[in-house]
């Protein structure tokens, strides 16, 4: 059976204030002529489909239209709900849309109801695991804590307890969207950190022929049978080095894997420039650069006049400025943004504590009370966000 794994779509989401709706929309056109050219035997969409809960109507049609195209190719389509999805809002009408063959799964409980597909080898069957919030599905799973593992673990084992009721020879495939450890993150995916723990051991998916992970927006192998599609487009200068890819698997007749990627189009290349202003606006070996979406780091001492007039008149598609002064590291002056650059919410906080104590830090228990105030604030967010 050939898949082509695909995830992190984002519709509706803009690129430093630019509509990237246009480009969403060329990407699905890719989509749809590579399940033709390829012959693609199904589709999987590993979450985020939308790039917030409650998406804007462009983005709605946007996937509306994906839809109709995907069930007029007659290519059945499984798909689940990510961190930045409605999963009640997206599976509005999942039963009648299956009728059609595209299979929303959103439900946590239903985890272990496979959608089954057949091949001259038998059946393939396709287990849907949508973006498990550890704090609210722990009690559906009957999971042992509230943890990334554990929920996960709990959902797998459905999974496999199902797969242990069929015939010997089915296949199966995994949609599941998390942050699995191997995987190299970048800056634009929303953090799921529990407990200080984001990552889950690649293991919790033993027992099946192939997962098909998306959260993470780069394409990558975690393993030989665990991938991450990453995301069609880059959503932040932190993915400038991505090749954005979709994985064509081949699933063989004993569950061997062949996997190939397709490359998505790209809309306009990335490039992050560093220097001072006069550098960047006179380099000859820039000009390969002068039709990308720019982020500019200046690292003039003094800050120049107008410094995005003068950087467009070169690169007219500059999007981001940041400024970085060349200064030792102990000079006053060095900015906050520096200091902080690379340090998640809990060290900051941490560090805080440390500075109004005049260098004593927070003990173990206060550590964890900071880290419980963080997850709270953010599985509420993600609660409200939901039910709006």
């Amino acid at each position: 059976m050939r898949i082509l794994h695909t995830s992190d779509w984002h519709l509706g989401r803009s690129f430093h204030r630019v509509s990237l709706l246009e480009a969403q929309a060329a990407y699905l056109d890719h989509l749809v002529a590579t399940v033709r050219e390829h012959e693609v035997d199904a589709v999987v969409v590993a979450g985020d489909v939308y790039d917030r809960a409650v998406p804007p109507l462009s983005a709605v049609e946007l996937f509306d239209r994906a839809l109709h195209r995907l069930a007029a190719a007659g290519v059945p389509t499984v798909m689940i709900s990510g961190n930045h999805d409605s999963a009640r809002r997206l599976g509005v009408g999942a039963g009648l849309i299956g009728r059609a063959g595209i299979h929303l799964r959103t439900d946590p409980a239903e985890c272990a109801t496979p959608v089954v597909l057949h091949d001259e080898h038998g059946d393939v069957a396709f287990y849907g695991l949508p973006y498990l919030e550890p704090a609210l599905v722990k009690d559906v799973l009957k999971a042992e804590r509230a943890g990334h593992e554990a929920v996960l673990t709990a959902a797998m084992d459905r999974v496999r307890a199902d797969l242990a009721t069929r015939p010997e020879s089915t296949r199966s495939v995994v949609l599941a969207h998390a942050f699995v450890a191997g995987g190299e993150p970048s800056d634009s995916e929303r953090d799921i950190t529990i407990g200080g723990v984001a990552a889950v051991p690649a293991g919790v998916f033993d027992g099946v022929d192939y997962t098909a992970l998306g959260h993470l927006h780069g394409s990558q192998a975690v393993t030989d049978r665990v991938r991450y599609s990453g995301s069609p487009l880059a959503y932040s200068f932190s993915e400038v080095a991505h090749r954005k890819t979709m994985w064509l698997i081949d699933l063989g007749a004993t569950g061997t894997i062949n996997a190939e990627r397709i490359d998505c189009p790209v809309p306009r290349p990335l490039a992050r420039l560093r220097g001072r202003l006069d550098t960047l606006l006179e380099d000859p070996a820039l000009a390969r650069h002068e039709e990308a979406w720019v982020e500019a780091t200046l690292t003039d001492p003094v800050r120049p006049d107008e410094p995005m007039a003068r950087l467009l008149d070169r690169f007219p598609h500059t999007l981001s400025l940041v400024f970085e002064p060349e200064r030792a590291p102990e000079d006053p002056l060095a900015s906050y943004a520096q200091r902080l650059r690379g340090r998640d919410d809990q060290q900051i906080a941490e560090d805080f504590v440390a500075h109004v104590r005049g260098g004593n830090g927070a003990d173990e228990q206060e550590r964890t009370v900071l880290r419980g105030a963080f997850d709270h604030v953010r599985v509420d967010d993600g609660v409200r966000e939901v039910n709006r």
